[in-house]
């Protein structure tokens, strides 16, 4: 019985956890709760919203210094969403983000040096 009890609990505290933030309607504090924001960050969207809702992720982005697309997705993956949706735009991978490079060459790639005539 006890044992039920404390998966009924731990179940609805692991499902409120899960549950969508919008950034719309959330208190300072309920953001705080999406991973990866912090109350720095969480003044800056409140202060943001005061002037209008934001429309779209785009207008947060846009709005709010300290987001951009990559934070956008990882806190719309952590349960972030914006007048009820989703962010839809890709993080850039850091590899994309870096140019290739050619790969370095080693001694037995270059050519051997021709062999100076011994002096005579």
């Amino acid at each position: 019985m006890i044992r039920h009890f404390i998966a009924i609990v731990l179940a609805a505290f692991a499902l409120h956890a899960a549950a969508a933030v919008d950034v719309n309607q959330a208190s300072q504090a309920e953001l705080e709760t999406v991973k990866g924001i912090g109350p720095g960050l969480s003044t800056k969207i409140v202060e943001a919203r005061k002037a209008a809702s934001f429309k779209d992720w785009s207008d947060m982005v846009e709005r709010v210094s300290g987001i951009g697309p990559g934070n956008a997705a990882r806190f719309s993956q952590a349960g972030l969403t914006v007048a009820g949706a989703a962010y839809v735009g890709t993080a850039p991978a850091a590899a994309a983000a870096k140019p290739e490079r050619a790969p370095r060459s080693t001694k037995a790639d270059k050519e051997p040096k021709p062999a100076k005539a011994p002096a005579q």
